[in-house]
């Protein structure tokens, strides 16, 4: 008798632990009209998880629920720009205060410790010799002609391009938010930082030949289940995404999981530029906020008082 009590309690046991998930139903996200799930409307992803695992937190992957909490005091704390103690240094280089910044205060909804998942350190894998060399290249080119012109100012202060706002996308200071629009055939993606626009054809077209090269790549989507897949080719050398070269392949998911929630990933694969490929995880959360207009070039007075700058200072020579 009692080891039937003892059978019955386990079977109980067991039927309440798993009778919760059986009862519950995979979220199923609604059809556009021509059958493809829908992941319209404008989602953000401000976060504070850093693309890397910080070295503090090596070998740990995700938080738990009070050292989230915990992590996200301390982070805002530390990253206050309403702060006046410190140096004269220190005050200055908080001169936008926080009013002005919009980086998000809580870590990812999955609680991880980094936006990068592969390789499992959460670390940007190491650049290949070849890409170091290109990288010392570059920045020793920068350097040496910063103010020559126009088009050796970076593409973010000549309004042409942000390097969060992709592909990929990674959160940055402000604008972490995109609007996405379907329609039959093609998908379009609006990135509100410097309003970027990513028109994507969903019809099976191959990519655009090798020697047309775009600052965006050349994007192709299609369907994988509920799985909206982007692979995006034919990137120039001027982006340079983490260390990215032109051979840059990337490829983008987006799997809408709830009524709120869009988990976003990428994958980046570049064997001429890093030792390895590496994948990166970002959920995005739906806002009913409206998307303004990045009006990046009004009032953009930052080349032309860098020039103008430039040229007073070689007259003075």
């Amino acid at each position: 008798m009692l080891h039937i009590t003892r059978i019955g309690a386990v079977l109980f046991i067991a039927v309440l632990a798993v009778g919760p998930l059986a009862g519950q139903k995979k979220w199923t996200p609604a059809k556009t009209p021509d059958g493809q799930p829908d992941l319209q409307g404008v989602w953000g992803f401000a976060t504070i998880t850093p693309l890397e695992r910080p070295a503090d937190l090596a070998g740990k992957q995700f938080f738990t629920e009070a050292e989230a909490l915990a992590y996200e005091k301390q982070f805002l704390q530390r990253n206050n720009r309403d702060r006046r103690d410190g140096p004269a240094e220190s005050d200055v280089s908080r001169a936008y205060n926080d009013f002005w910044w919009d980086s998000g205060d809580k870590v990812v909804s999955t609680r991880r410790t980094s936006i990068i998942i592969d390789p499992p350190d959460g670390r940007l894998p190491a650049l290949t010799a070849a890409a170091q060399k290109q990288a010392a290249e570059r920045n020793a080119a920068r350097k040496l002609a910063p103010t020559d012109g126009p088009e050796n100012r970076p593409l973010a202060e000549r309004c042409l391009l942000w390097g969060t706002a992709g592909p990929p996308m990674l959160p940055s200071a402000y604008n972490n938010n995109i609007r996405i629009v379907q329609g039959a055939g093609y998908v379009a993606i609006l990135n509100e930082m410097i309003h970027d626009v990513r028109m994507i054809p969903l019809d099976g077209s191959p990519h655009l030949p090798k020697n047309v090269r775009l600052w965006m790549g050349d994007s192709r989507g299609h369907w994988e289940g509920d799985t909206l897949v982007i692979d995006t080719t034919n990137f120039t050398d001027k982006t340079n995404f983490r260390g990215a070269d032109e051979n840059l392949h990337l490829i983008e998911r987006f799997t809408r999981t709830a009524e709120d929630t869009l988990i976003y990933s990428f994958t980046v694969d570049n064997e001429t530029a890093f030792t390895r490929s590496w994948t990166a995880e970002l959920p995005m959360r739906r806002s009913h906020d409206p998307m303004f207009e990045y009006a990046c070039h009004e009032g953009n007075y930052s080349i032309e008082n860098v020039l103008a700058g430039a040229r007073a200072e070689e007259k003075k020579r």
